[in-house]
């Protein structure tokens, strides 16, 4: 199968047509039903939760997909800390129009601002450090964009978007390919051939690993499954030669811990994978 890297606003325009296809099929029989076709309606999005607010312009884009005649009054902006009882804005327009795009924008917003706000625990952890909080692919299929938008609004990094656009030799790709040493120097074979800048990242396992992969040079090592003691030992050899990243069975309790270690980045699969939705509810005014 041939595939393209898409840009952001490419991503999005399919990721909510699909949304739009899936949840209205051949109709919304209910509103059909029951509301008149020339009804015009108000509703307003209420925070319910405490959190980070995040999703309010891609709700603006649904509801302008839906109909282009909807008029949104954005009260706050993505990124803003909410609190119970919060108004985030305001839409008007045709009664049904509302009520297609009701269920689609909720789920969109508490996702994402289920994200943010737990992205902004973990971020809180580590106030005074310079250590970053990277997110991972671990996302759902088809939902990365607006995951890893939430993570940023919510204070975090973004890793790699996907396999195409940075290099990362994991431990199935350095056994496959016989090793750290032949790993690496292969793959720096293929970006002179191909011509392509990318930041190469390898997994390493233990200190030993660390000097195979020092011995030739990355732009980062991630050190996966290291305790807090390995990690400060880690650091110590790399010595500032490339980036560090930790992973691995890190949580909010040990976190701090492994970020004085002097690692660059901790990558948290939680941020994406293991989400609260935050509650928000669209209610009519």
């Amino acid at each position: 199968m041939k595939t393209t890297a898409l840009n952001y606003n490419d991503l999005l325009e399919r990721l909510i047509e699909t949304a739009i296809i899936e949840d209205l099929g051949d109709g919304d029989h209910s509103s059909l039903s029951c509301i008149p076709e020339s009804a015009e309606g108000k509703a307003q999005l209420i925070v319910k939760e405490n959190g980070i607010l995040a999703g309010v312009e891609i709700a603006k884009i649904i509801f302008h997909k839906l109909d282009n005649k909807v008029i949104f009054q954005q009260l706050l902006s993505d990124g803003s800390p909410i609190k119970k009882g919060d108004i985030a804005f305001y839409v008007s327009g045709n009664t049904r129009s509302l009520l297609q795009a009701e269920r689609l924008v909720l789920n969109i917003m508490q996702r994402m601002s289920g994200i943010a706000t737990q992205t902004s625990i973990y971020v809180e952890k580590l106030k005074g450090l310079n250590t970053k909080i990277l997110d991972t692919r671990k996302t759902t299929p088809g939902m990365r964009i607006l995951d890893k938008a939430a993570v940023k609004l919510g204070g975090g990094e973004n890793h790699r978007m996907g396999l195409y656009d940075m290099i990362m030799l994991k431990d199935n790709h350095i056994d496959f390919a016989g090793g750290i040493s032949n790993a690496i120097m292969q793959t720096k074979k293929y970006l002179k051939e191909t011509g392509k800048d990318l930041k190469i990242e390898v997994e390493a396992r233990n200190l030993q690993e660390i000097r195979e992969i020092l011995a030739i040079g990355v732009d980062r090592i991630m050190l996966d499954n290291f305790t807090v003691q390995q990690t400060r030992a880690a650091v110590e050899l790399i010595n500032n030669a490339c980036e560090t990243e930790s992973s691995g069975g890190i949580t909010l309790e040990t976190i701090r811990s492994y970020a004085e270690c002097g690692v660059t980045y901790i990558s948290i699969g939680a941020l994406t994978h293991q989400i609260k939705s935050l509650d928000l509810s669209l209610k009519a005014v």
